[in-house]
């Protein structure tokens, strides 16, 4: 489907799901819904793969209604097109004011940042969906959480990956791997290399050069003549989308020749990286959140289940797949209106959610079909009871559509944060054609082309 279709398919669902928030869809005699607000910036050059995370969120309300609601309510999802975080204060009032207790978003770290902030301003809930900046749940707000995977997951599978796979696969000790980390200088990007960081330094790998690089005016010479300088055999770039399809382009202008390059999300892992960069993007790895297409036996029976009810609703809706996703790549997210066949281990082989999909699916399951049934079993369906009700889920990795599992943090410095959640390594194998090599038990391939061949 094209993005453009897709815009149409939203827009028309966004008014069924205005109607059915405000009751006009409800019979009088129908239980009175659950609110939930959902905060996305479906308009902005994010809209693209923001509106694939809402979908995701959208299915699992549809799904949980299908099977008789929350203690017999319907979810009714008030989503709002939030594009800037300037806006989310008077966003998250208006949602505190027709009564919803909790609220889900919001694709982007910078702009769910500022959205939990504003929740927790006014006494809501606040259920990240996608966004992976540490800072998100490093403040010790009680009323925030984040099922998905942050930043130090990534960088964390990053480092461990170099440390245990890729030392051995380039002939050394990985006391002995050279590292050169480099990241976007931002929020985001910061908290994947600084956890990477770590877990090189407590793996005994040497980390030869740190490096940031400006959005809008990256440098790309100087920055690979410092890297050609350390002599690393593995770098680790933390990037958006457009800058990271650059960064390898200009790695191949300067003729810098590494071991192996690792993505820690978003680029490496986009359709746009490997449809933009055809066969130099062969060999590449990329650390991210899982998509389709992993190992099943990852998941346990009910989760399997809710993955197969997901990939058929999705597809009945018309949603892209991993291998057919809009590129928003030339102008930081501007929308082209463009897809890319991108081909690897799909459940089935040419279907299945994409990442953002997924991810959004299975923190709305988590939301939905665990903690609000437990506070609704408590009687206490208020922001307080949702906020207690999640801290004391407990279930073991495999239980969720993504392979994760539900244990929340209590730290204050990782205070809401899914202490189960899921990471991956997958490489680019062919052209435009990808493998989940590590951990094993989502691997649907092996390793390959170490040292990187270009």
């Amino acid at each position: 489907m094209t993005a453009t279709r897709l815009r149409a398919l939203l827009a028309s669902t966004l008014v069924a799901v205005t109607l059915t928030a405000a009751g006009q869809l409800i019979p009088g005699s129908s239980p009175e819904p659950i609110l939930v607000g959902a905060v996305f910036p479906l308009s902005s050059s994010a809209g693209p793969l923001a509106r694939q995370e809402e979908l995701g969120v959208r299915i699992a309300a549809d799904l949980v209604n299908a099977d008789g609601g929350i203690d017999g309510r319907p979810v009714a999802l008030d989503v709002r097109d939030l594009e800037r975080g300037a806006d989310a204060p008077a966003v998250m009032a208006a949602l505190r004011a027709e009564g919803a207790q909790v609220v889900i978003g919001a694709y982007a770290s910078d702009l769910s940042i500022a959205a939990s902030a504003a929740a927790a301003d006014v006494g809501l809930v606040y259920w990240e969906a996608g966004a992976v900046a540490d800072r998100l749940t490093g403040r010790g707000l009680p009323m925030v959480f984040r099922v998905g995977a942050s930043g130090t997951n990534l960088g964390f599978n990053s480092a461990s990956f170099a440390a245990s796979q890729l030392a051995l696969r380039l002939g050394k000790p990985a006391t002995s791997l050279r590292l050169a980390i480099v990241a976007a200088d931002d929020d985001y990007a910061t908290s994947v290399a600084d956890a990477a960081a770590r877990e090189a330094e407590a793996s005994g790998v040497p980390i030869v050069l740190r490096a940031t690089y400006d959005l809008i005016l990256p440098r790309w010479p100087q920055l690979m003549g410092r890297l050609s300088a350390a002599g690393a055999d593995v770098i680790i770039l933390a990037s958006h989308i457009p800058d990271g399809i650059a960064f390898r382009r200009a790695m191949l202008a300067a003729k810098l020749k590494v071991g192996a390059l690792i993505g820690s999300t978003m680029a490496e892992c986009s359709p746009d990286f490997a449809g933009e960069l055809g066969p130099d993007a062969v060999g590449i790895f990329a650390s991210d959140r899982p998509t389709a297409g992993f190992q099943p036996g990852v998941l346990g029976r009910d989760a399997r289940v809710a993955f197969e009810r997901l990939a058929s609703a999705w597809a009945s809706a018309g949603g892209p797949t991993p291998a057919s996703s809009p590129d928003v790549s030339p102008d930081y997210g501007q929308d082209q209106d463009r897809e890319y066949a991108i081909q690897g281990p799909m459940l089935p082989a040419t279907a299945g959610p994409t990442e953002e999909g997924l991810s959004g699916f299975s923190a709305a399951w988590a939301l939905f079909g665990q903690v609000l049934p437990a506070a609704a079993h408590r009687g206490v369906l208020d922001a307080a009871g949702i906020a207690a009700a999640a801290r004391h889920v407990d279930l073991p990795i495999g239980s969720l559509p993504n392979g994760a599992g539900i244990r929340f943090s209590t730290d204050p410095a990782t205070l809401g944060q899914n202490l189960r959640a899921t990471a991956v390594i997958w490489q680019w194998q062919a052209v435009r054609s990808y493998t989940f090599v590590w951990p094993p038990t989502y691997a649907t391939g092996r390793i390959a082309m170490v040292p990187l061949p270009r």
